[in-house]
């Protein structure tokens, strides 16, 4: 085992172990292992780089590299696909750690021989791996180094391997929470940020902006290919969704909303209209309503039956009947399922309760929720009809300080 850093400008030696070159960078595969295998490295020679593939190298350790052949090729280096230098792409950047959930700065690798291939095993991120690369050569010791498994790297930020890399952070990243991806995201630069996003699945990726700034949200879509932010769109909360195209430019916006299926365009519309500093513009269209005629049992079972449910269904609405706005009481979740299976939801809904209009302001609708310690509010319009809910975690962004809010998890995702 040894150090990128403790390998750089040693010597190239050819089979009479006469130097012939030195060690400028070391090149390896990226993309598909989690150890990515050394391919080769650059060498210099009279200020010419050229490469050395792996096979040519018989010996490879802390004091250098050995040939084993008589003749090298001296052509120019050229970068192939999925081939990263270690020294130039990978020294000083930051890559995100999945073990440890945190960004961190690369400040040596370290290669270790397994089964006679040489291969990228860890990423030091420790003081003492930056001053290994300051101290002379032999000089400094490696005791006291935090070394991160490379196999928990989720996403490097270089820019050169990112294409390669997507398809490998998919699954790593998916492992942690959209909350967390989110922190991390933004500890990175806007390109290495929707970099992240773009490699997520579309139910993940839409998670993942919801826990992000409005602003950051609208950067990153629109930086993306256009088919694929508009799927990633239609997966998110419709009012998170709405927010986002606001931030964006006009034009950008409309090509984006032209691109959603129908379904999709018709929940959006509804909540367009509505000013951000009210009810209707704080509030999503995500909710379950039954009619009132229907019994306990049924209702269990259509909830059951759902294709997919909303992210919050603590309350069910109840309507007068089948395809009606109109509200006539709310259920818990809990009071449903704690209900004799025969009654009516007309029996056991509760047909007074708290809501809001749509014009009503924003603020007060989040002060209510908080006062009565609601998970959601009704929105109903001047027919009696239904026309969203405000649920308590967009209510507390407005009662919460920015800069308390942004650290706190979405409670419903």
């Amino acid at each position: 085992m040894f150090y990128l850093s403790q390998v750089l400008g040693r010597p190239i030696q050819d089979v009479e172990g006469e130097k012939v070159a030195t060690i400028k960078d070391v090149v390896v595969r990226y993309g598909q292992d989690d150890y990515p295998p050394i391919v080769g490295v650059m060498a210099r020679y009279l200020r010419r780089d050229f490469f050395i593939r792996r096979v040519q190298i018989a010996e490879f350790k802390e004091t250098g590299a050995k040939l084993n052949i008589d003749l090298i090729d001296l052509r120019p280096f050229t970068r192939r696909e999925g081939e990263i230098l270690l020294a130039k792409d990978v020294l000083d950047k930051q890559l995100i750690d999945i073990d440890g959930k945190r960004v961190v700065r690369v400040n040596d690798v370290q290669i270790i021989e397994v089964a006679d291939q040489w291969r990228v095993t860890g990423a030091d991120v420790s003081l003492q791996g930056f001053l290994r690369r300051l101290m002379p050569k032999g000089f400094y010791s490696n005791r006291m180094v935090e070394v991160i498994d490379w196999a928990d790297v989720g996403y490097l930020a270089t820019e050169t391997a990112s294409a390669v890399q997507l398809k490998s952070s998919k699954d790593k990243l998916s492992r942690l929470h959209p909350v967390e991806i989110a922190q991390l995201a933004e500890s990175l630069s806007p390109i290495h940020r929707t970099e992240i996003v773009e490699s997520l699945d579309d139910e993940i990726a839409a998670d993942t902006l919801e826990e992000m700034s409005t602003e950051n949200q609208a950067r990153i879509l629109e930086e993306m290919d256009e088919e694929r932010a508009a799927d990633i769109l239609e997966e998110m909360s419709p009012d998170d969704a709405v927010d986002v195209l606001g931030e964006m430019d006009e034009e950008k916006a409309q090509e984006l909303f032209n691109l959603m299926e129908d379904e999709e365009k018709a929940d959006f519309a509804e909540l367009m209209p509505f000013d951000k500093d009210t009810a209707g513009g704080l509030m999503t269209t995500e909710f379950v309503t039954f009619p009132k005629d229907l019994t306990v049992s049924q209702a269990i079972a259509r909830l059951r039956e759902m294709a997919e449910t909303p992210n919050m269904i603590y309350y069910l609405y109840v309507v007068e009947e089948e395809g009606s706005w109109k509200i006539s009481g709310v259920i818990s979740l809990r009071s449903l399922i704690l209900a004799d299976p025969t009654f009516q939801l007309s029996e056991v809904m509760r047909d007074q309760y708290q809501f809001a209009h749509p014009n009503d302001d924003a603020e007060e609708v989040a002060q209510t929720i908080a006062e009565y310690n609601l998970l959601a509010l009704p929105i109903i319009d001047d027919l009696g009809e239904i026309a969203g809910i405000v649920t308590v975690d967009d209510a507390m962004e407005i009662l919460l300080p920015k800069n308390i809010e942004r650290r706190l998890p979405r409670l419903f995702g």
